[in-house]
């Protein structure tokens, strides 16, 4: 009882609450500077989830008209000279990063005969805008392609909140359909 009258004492004192008051701001700030990150599913669950055996990786090489053009899409140079992909048949399977506000989110997209089948969201790092990794979001790709001005040929609606979320997924979902038809171009 005595040791908790004394710590009532000290704790009610206006220096004391100051103190707590800065070291309850300072810990707010730096909690706020964490990075989140969250992976839902590995590259490689994902490769399994949509290969019976996973074939070997191929690599699609992003220079000249195709650079250019995926700097377009992107609004800003791609981050790589070559994109990996695994492919059997009319099937194709990217994994892609994005920025969405300040961090990547890695996106698995599935293309078949230059239609997207699934896209899932692997890993997400940034603080807001993870509802994108829900079906209700996601499942908005399915069946969609191009146009022939290599646009989406469907309008993905945006969430409250995750605008620059949602926009990184249509990039990557607009790159994974072109990327698809220069691998498969017979086939499309």
């Amino acid at each position: 009882m005595v040791i908790s009258s004394k710590l009532n004492k000290t704790l009610g004192t206006p220096a004391t609450k100051s103190l707590l008051a800065l070291l309850a701001g300072f810990f707010c700030f730096f909690a706020s500077q964490l990075s989140y990150a969250e992976e839902y599913l590995s590259e490689q669950d994902f490769l399994s989830q949509q290969f019976a055996e996973v074939p070997a990786a191929k690599a699609l090489w992003i220079t000249g008209e195709l650079k250019n053009l995926t700097a377009e899409i992107l609004q800003h140079p791609p981050a790589k000279l070559r994109q990996r992909y695994w492919q059997s048949g009319t099937r194709s399977v990217w994994v892609m990063d994005e920025i969405g506000k300040e961090k990547p989110i890695t996106v698995g997209i599935v293309v078949n005969n230059g239609v997207i089948e699934l896209v899932k969201v692997l890993a997400f790092r940034e603080s807001r805008g993870w509802e994108i990794r829900y079906p209700f979001f996601t499942k908005q790709f399915d069946q969609v392609s191009l146009t022939q001005k290599q646009k989406l040929n469907k309008t993905i609606d945006n969430i409250t909140g995750a605008t620059l979320s949602v926009r990184a997924v249509r990039k990557l979902a607009q790159l994974a359909l072109i990327y698809h038809a220069r691998v498969t171009p017979s086939n499309d």
